[in-house]
């Protein structure tokens, strides 16, 4: 059930990137204004990851995942209705605000439900997200062709409201956090977790700006191409397909080559199939985008299931919290960020400013990848 949730919320923030570029022509919108849009949405969902993280230590953690479900749900209902710019952000913040209990919650009940053995979990309900990533977006882009993006909004509002219930029934209460104190070898150990706990932040902060980044620039670098709206959603199903495939690649890869080898492959196959699409032709970059997904989204399973391993047992809701803040505020100020840059530069510069965003996580995980090695010792 958690994993059905992620899939929802997953689906609901991206399908959003099908309706940028007719928001663009029906409001009159640049680069900037439509990062600051999606921005809003995403900014909500990663400034309440820690206050969602404390109400479900006043509510069970399930009942707040229901009603946060439920809101999301509602938000992007209104959004529908929006007669104007307006309603529309205030209904997309609305959107994000539901969206923000889903992360943290649903996140540590799998690592909760596996204790050591969730690496595994935890990469099978990321790869859950992707699904809904690889579902959404396309289906968007075909109601999208048949009906007016204000109806596609409600019919995946009503989905929404479907696996609300579908929770509800079906998902069992989430265990509160165990009260007995972690045992650490040594201080210096727990200074060191402490420090590889940032670092790992500092990594999926870059490593989420690049992703973000990209797929902002993505519809309008294959609508430059000559691609149209259904292209536009095909295009991001195959990048959250391979996204997916990603997730379940690198946990298989990450057990045999380790952290270091794989996420330092995974940034590398990013740059290189980023600056492919780039400068390739419509064809060949319909073509590259799986592999381009595979690498995209792959890192990030393999960073999410390192948090458990670096925090006490008794910290891992408010540790995924603070981990999702990170990653889903780099969602929303990097793009600005790179769409300000293509505003003035161009959207060539703004896309490679993406891909070296990714080179630069490679020096970073070289240094964090050791310390986890010293942490598996001590344990």
């Amino acid at each position: 059930m958690a994993s059905l949730a992620h899939t929802l919320h997953d689906g609901f923030m991206d399908m959003t990137y099908v309706l940028l570029p007719i928001w663009q022509t029906d409001f009159s919108l640049d680069y900037v204004a439509l990062a600051l849009l999606r921005g809003l949405n995403v900014g909500v969902l990663a400034a309440l990851q820690l206050p969602s993280s404390r109400l479900a230590k006043l509510w069970n953690a399930r009942t707040i995942l229901i009603l946060g479900t439920l809101l999301s749900s509602i938000g992007y209902g209104l959004a529908g209705l929006s007669s104007g710019l307006g309603g529309l952000c205030i209904s997309l913040a609305l959107a994000g605000a539901g969206g923000s209990t889903q992360h943290p919650l649903a996140s540590a009940a799998v690592s909760r439900a596996y204790g050591t053995r969730a690496r595994g979990p935890l990469g099978t309900y990321n790869f859950a997200g992707d699904l809904g990533k690889a579902f959404l977006p396309p289906l968007m882009s075909v109601l999208l062709t048949v009906m007016h993006w204000r109806s596609a909004l409600w019919i995946a509002a009503g989905l929404g409201f479907l696996v609300s219930v579908s929770l509800q029934w079906l998902m069992p209460a989430i265990p509160a956090g165990s009260s007995q104190p972690e045992e650490i070898s040594s201080p210096d150990h727990g200074h060191s977790s402490e420090r590889g706990f940032w670092l790992l932040f500092i990594i999926g902060v870059l490593d989420t700006a690049t992703r973000m980044g990209f797929l902002l620039f993505l519809p309008f670098l294959l609508k430059a191409k000559g691609a149209g709206v259904t292209t536009v959603g095909l295009a991001l199903s195959f990048v959250f397909i391979g996204g997916a495939f990603g997730k379940a690649l690198c946990g298989w890869l990450g057990e045999r080559l380790g952290l270091l080898a794989t996420v330092v492959t995974t940034e590398l196959g990013t740059a290189a199939a980023i600056f492919g699409v780039l400068y390739l032709s419509l064809r060949p970059s319909m073509i590259l985008l799986p592999f381009l997904g595979v690498m995209l989204n792959g890192t990030s399973s393999v960073l999410y299931g390192t948090v458990p391993e670096l925090v006490k047992k008794t910290q891992i809701e408010r540790s995924f919290a603070m981990f999702y803040t990170g990653v889903l505020g780099s969602s929303a100020v990097a793009p600005v960020i790179y769409g300000r840059l293509s505003d003035l530069a161009g959207i060539v510069w703004g896309t490679t400013a993406a891909a070296v965003t990714a080179l630069a996580v490679v020096p970073l995980i070289s240094v964090l990848a050791p310390q986890l090695k010293q942490r598996e010792v001590h344990g």
